[in-house]
Protein backbone atom coordinates (compact mmCIF):
# COMPACT_ATOMS: atom_id res chain seq x y z
CA UNK A 1 0.00 0.00 0.00
CA UNK A 2 1.33 3.51 -0.52
CA UNK A 3 2.35 5.41 2.40
CA UNK A 4 -0.10 8.76 2.91
CA UNK A 5 1.89 11.76 4.16
CA UNK A 6 1.62 14.47 6.45
CA UNK A 7 2.60 17.73 5.70
CA UNK A 8 2.39 20.67 7.96
CA UNK A 9 2.04 23.72 6.26
CA UNK A 10 3.75 27.40 7.22
CA UNK A 11 2.31 30.35 5.54
CA UNK A 12 5.13 32.85 5.91
CA UNK A 13 4.27 37.01 6.16
CA UNK A 14 6.63 38.92 6.43
CA UNK A 15 9.08 36.54 7.91
CA UNK A 16 6.55 35.05 10.35
CA UNK A 17 4.33 32.25 10.39
CA UNK A 18 0.59 33.46 10.13
CA UNK A 19 -2.77 31.63 10.03
CA UNK A 20 -6.04 33.33 9.48
CA UNK A 21 -9.39 31.51 8.19
CA UNK A 22 -10.21 31.78 4.26
CA UNK A 23 -7.17 33.34 3.82
CA UNK A 24 -8.27 36.52 5.91
CA UNK A 25 -7.73 37.66 9.75
CA UNK A 26 -3.97 36.43 9.78
CA UNK A 27 -3.01 35.71 13.54
CA UNK A 28 1.40 35.33 13.89
CA UNK A 29 1.76 31.66 15.03
CA UNK A 30 5.32 31.38 15.21
CA UNK A 31 8.95 31.48 13.96
CA UNK A 32 8.92 29.69 10.17
CA UNK A 33 12.65 27.97 10.99
CA UNK A 34 12.17 27.00 14.54
CA UNK A 35 8.93 25.43 13.55
CA UNK A 36 10.08 23.91 10.73
CA UNK A 37 12.71 22.29 12.73
CA UNK A 38 9.73 20.95 15.74
CA UNK A 39 7.87 19.30 13.39
CA UNK A 40 10.91 17.38 11.63
CA UNK A 41 11.61 15.88 14.43
CA UNK A 42 8.41 15.11 15.64
CA UNK A 43 7.88 13.34 12.54
CA UNK A 44 6.20 14.81 9.05
CA UNK A 45 6.83 13.50 6.40
CA UNK A 46 6.97 16.77 4.57
CA UNK A 47 6.64 20.76 4.72
CA UNK A 48 5.83 23.16 2.81
CA UNK A 49 6.63 26.97 3.37
CA UNK A 50 4.13 29.61 1.31
CA UNK A 51 4.85 33.55 1.64
CA UNK A 52 1.89 34.46 1.34
CA UNK A 53 2.75 38.35 1.04
CA UNK A 54 4.90 37.52 -1.75
CA UNK A 55 2.57 37.46 -4.72
CA UNK A 56 0.61 40.12 -3.39
CA UNK A 57 3.23 42.41 -3.09
CA UNK A 58 5.24 41.61 -5.67
CA UNK A 59 7.87 40.51 -4.24
CA UNK A 60 10.19 37.38 -5.11
CA UNK A 61 10.30 34.64 -2.66
CA UNK A 62 12.34 34.36 0.87
CA UNK A 63 15.72 33.28 0.13
CA UNK A 64 17.69 33.68 3.13
CA UNK A 65 14.78 31.97 5.03
CA UNK A 66 15.07 28.71 2.80
CA UNK A 67 18.70 28.44 3.29
CA UNK A 68 18.02 28.53 7.43
CA UNK A 69 15.43 26.07 7.21
CA UNK A 70 17.56 23.86 4.78
CA UNK A 71 20.17 24.05 7.69
CA UNK A 72 17.93 22.93 10.18
CA UNK A 73 15.32 20.26 8.97
CA UNK A 74 16.17 16.47 7.32
CA UNK A 75 13.19 15.99 5.44
CA UNK A 76 11.74 17.31 1.89
CA UNK A 77 10.70 21.05 2.05
CA UNK A 78 8.39 22.69 -0.45
CA UNK A 79 8.84 26.41 -1.28
CA UNK A 80 6.01 28.80 -2.58
CA UNK A 81 5.13 32.42 -3.31
CA UNK A 82 6.34 35.06 -5.58
CA UNK A 83 8.38 32.38 -8.42
CA UNK A 84 6.92 33.80 -11.28
CA UNK A 85 10.24 32.95 -13.53
CA UNK A 86 12.47 30.01 -14.32
CA UNK A 87 14.96 32.08 -12.88
CA UNK A 88 12.89 32.39 -8.88
CA UNK A 89 12.55 28.54 -9.41
CA UNK A 90 16.44 28.12 -10.14
CA UNK A 91 17.21 30.78 -7.08
CA UNK A 92 15.02 28.60 -4.10
CA UNK A 93 16.38 25.08 -5.53
CA UNK A 94 19.56 26.70 -5.55
CA UNK A 95 18.91 27.48 -1.49
CA UNK A 96 18.32 24.43 -0.81
CA UNK A 97 14.13 24.11 -0.76
CA UNK A 98 13.65 20.07 -2.78
CA UNK A 99 10.04 21.53 -4.29
CA UNK A 100 8.90 24.48 -6.04
CA UNK A 101 5.15 25.24 -5.83
CA UNK A 102 3.60 27.68 -8.13
CA UNK A 103 -0.28 29.05 -8.07
CA UNK A 104 -0.92 32.33 -9.11
CA UNK A 105 2.29 32.62 -11.57
CA UNK A 106 0.63 29.14 -13.20
CA UNK A 107 -2.18 31.07 -14.24
CA UNK A 108 -0.73 33.96 -15.89
CA UNK A 109 1.90 31.67 -17.38
CA UNK A 110 0.78 28.08 -17.85
CA UNK A 111 3.85 27.05 -19.75
CA UNK A 112 5.99 27.84 -16.25
CA UNK A 113 5.16 24.65 -15.48
CA UNK A 114 6.75 22.70 -18.27
CA UNK A 115 9.77 25.17 -18.53
CA UNK A 116 10.60 23.96 -14.63
CA UNK A 117 9.52 20.56 -15.19
CA UNK A 118 12.12 20.42 -17.91
CA UNK A 119 14.81 22.02 -16.55
CA UNK A 120 14.68 20.18 -13.08
CA UNK A 121 12.13 17.20 -13.58
CA UNK A 122 8.51 16.68 -12.87
CA UNK A 123 9.38 15.72 -9.23
CA UNK A 124 10.65 19.00 -8.24
CA UNK A 125 7.00 21.00 -9.44
CA UNK A 126 3.90 20.98 -7.15
CA UNK A 127 1.00 22.75 -8.63
CA UNK A 128 -1.31 24.89 -5.71
CA UNK A 129 -4.83 25.70 -6.46
CA UNK A 130 -7.19 27.01 -4.30
CA UNK A 131 -10.26 27.25 -5.35
CA UNK A 132 -13.96 27.65 -3.89
CA UNK A 133 -17.26 26.87 -5.11
CA UNK A 134 -19.37 29.27 -7.26
CA UNK A 135 -22.53 28.82 -8.89
CA UNK A 136 -22.21 25.13 -7.99
CA UNK A 137 -18.64 24.78 -9.75
CA UNK A 138 -15.29 24.65 -8.17
CA UNK A 139 -13.29 27.41 -9.22
CA UNK A 140 -10.11 28.44 -9.57
CA UNK A 141 -9.13 31.69 -7.73
CA UNK A 142 -5.47 33.04 -7.16
CA UNK A 143 -3.48 35.89 -5.15
CA UNK A 144 -4.36 34.40 -1.95
CA UNK A 145 -8.57 33.96 -2.93
CA UNK A 146 -8.29 37.46 -3.93
CA UNK A 147 -8.98 37.07 -7.36
CA UNK A 148 -11.31 34.29 -9.18
CA UNK A 149 -10.50 33.27 -12.59
CA UNK A 150 -12.74 31.35 -15.25
CA UNK A 151 -10.65 28.32 -14.43
CA UNK A 152 -12.67 25.43 -13.53
CA UNK A 153 -10.34 23.13 -10.52
CA UNK A 154 -10.53 19.57 -12.51
CA UNK A 155 -10.26 20.35 -16.27
CA UNK A 156 -7.34 23.33 -14.37
CA UNK A 157 -5.63 20.63 -12.63
CA UNK A 158 -5.59 18.39 -15.73
CA UNK A 159 -3.90 20.81 -17.78
CA UNK A 160 -1.49 21.27 -15.06
CA UNK A 161 -0.64 17.38 -15.07
CA UNK A 162 0.08 17.27 -19.12
CA UNK A 163 2.09 20.38 -18.54
CA UNK A 164 4.64 18.77 -16.45
CA UNK A 165 3.49 19.36 -13.00
CA UNK A 166 4.21 16.58 -10.24
CA UNK A 167 2.17 17.01 -7.54
CA UNK A 168 -1.47 18.99 -7.15
CA UNK A 169 -1.84 20.81 -3.73
CA UNK A 170 -5.13 21.68 -3.87
CA UNK A 171 -6.47 24.26 -0.77
CA UNK A 172 -10.73 24.24 -0.55
CA UNK A 173 -11.11 28.52 0.19
CA UNK A 174 -14.40 27.28 1.89
CA UNK A 175 -13.13 24.99 4.07
CA UNK A 176 -9.44 26.79 4.75
CA UNK A 177 -8.93 27.47 8.33
CA UNK A 178 -12.65 26.25 9.47
CA UNK A 179 -11.76 22.89 11.22
CA UNK A 180 -15.06 21.18 9.51
CA UNK A 181 -13.01 18.76 7.51
CA UNK A 182 -11.84 18.73 4.36
CA UNK A 183 -13.33 18.96 0.74
CA UNK A 184 -13.36 15.20 0.47
CA UNK A 185 -16.31 15.09 -2.60
CA UNK A 186 -14.08 17.40 -4.55
CA UNK A 187 -10.90 15.82 -3.52
CA UNK A 188 -11.98 11.88 -4.30
CA UNK A 189 -12.57 13.54 -7.50
CA UNK A 190 -9.34 15.18 -8.19
CA UNK A 191 -7.69 11.93 -7.24
CA UNK A 192 -9.36 10.22 -10.00
CA UNK A 193 -9.47 12.86 -12.64
CA UNK A 194 -4.91 13.66 -12.54
CA UNK A 195 -2.41 10.36 -12.76
CA UNK A 196 -0.43 12.32 -10.09
CA UNK A 197 -0.17 12.80 -5.94
CA UNK A 198 -3.04 14.90 -4.69
CA UNK A 199 -2.32 16.96 -1.33
CA UNK A 200 -5.27 17.67 0.68
CA UNK A 201 -5.53 21.17 1.86
CA UNK A 202 -8.25 23.45 3.98
CA UNK A 203 -10.57 22.12 6.26
CA UNK A 204 -8.51 19.70 9.15
CA UNK A 205 -9.72 20.07 12.63
CA UNK A 206 -9.70 16.37 13.91
CA UNK A 207 -7.52 13.10 13.52
CA UNK A 208 -11.20 11.31 11.96
CA UNK A 209 -10.87 15.03 8.95
CA UNK A 210 -7.21 13.04 8.42
CA UNK A 211 -8.66 9.43 8.31
CA UNK A 212 -11.86 10.45 6.05
CA UNK A 213 -9.32 12.60 3.12
CA UNK A 214 -7.22 9.64 3.25
CA UNK A 215 -9.90 7.18 2.53
CA UNK A 216 -13.44 8.97 1.36
CA UNK A 217 -11.21 11.47 -0.39
CA UNK A 218 -8.41 9.31 -1.85
CA UNK A 219 -5.44 11.77 -0.66
CA UNK A 220 -1.76 10.96 -1.39
CA UNK A 221 -0.74 13.18 1.49
CA UNK A 222 -2.74 15.95 4.12
CA UNK A 223 -1.23 19.30 4.41
CA UNK A 224 -2.82 21.66 7.66
CA UNK A 225 -1.59 24.39 9.90
CA UNK A 226 -3.14 25.68 12.31
CA UNK A 227 -4.04 22.33 14.41
CA UNK A 228 -0.20 21.54 14.23
CA UNK A 229 0.24 25.23 15.22
CA UNK A 230 -1.11 25.63 18.37
CA UNK A 231 -0.74 21.75 19.42
CA UNK A 232 -4.75 20.59 18.95
CA UNK A 233 -3.30 18.11 16.79
CA UNK A 234 0.17 16.43 17.96
CA UNK A 235 1.91 14.50 14.73
CA UNK A 236 3.09 11.43 16.76
CA UNK A 237 -0.68 11.19 17.96
CA UNK A 238 -2.04 11.97 14.37
CA UNK A 239 0.04 8.82 13.03
CA UNK A 240 -0.43 6.27 15.82
CA UNK A 241 -4.25 7.17 15.08
CA UNK A 242 -3.86 6.52 11.36
CA UNK A 243 -2.17 3.12 12.01
CA UNK A 244 -4.03 2.11 14.46
CA UNK A 245 -7.48 3.13 11.96
CA UNK A 246 -5.28 0.62 9.14
CA UNK A 247 -3.87 3.92 6.81
CA UNK A 248 0.17 3.53 5.97
CA UNK A 249 2.31 6.36 7.30
CA UNK A 250 5.92 6.45 7.65
CA UNK A 251 7.14 5.33 11.36
CA UNK A 252 9.67 6.77 13.13
CA UNK A 253 9.36 5.53 16.25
Amino acid sequence: MVTKRIIPCLDVFNGSTVKGVNFKELKISGNPVEMGKRYSQQGADELVYLDISATIEGRGSFLKLVKNVAKEVNIPFTVGGGVKWLSDAARLLDSGADKITINSAAVRTPELIGEIATKYGSQFVVAAIDAKIIDKKWIVTINGGRVETNLELFSWATELWRRGAGEILFTSMDHDGTKMGFACDAISQLTKTVPIPVIASGGAGTEGHFYEVFTKGGADAALAASVFHFGEIEIVSLKKYLRDSNIVVRDDF
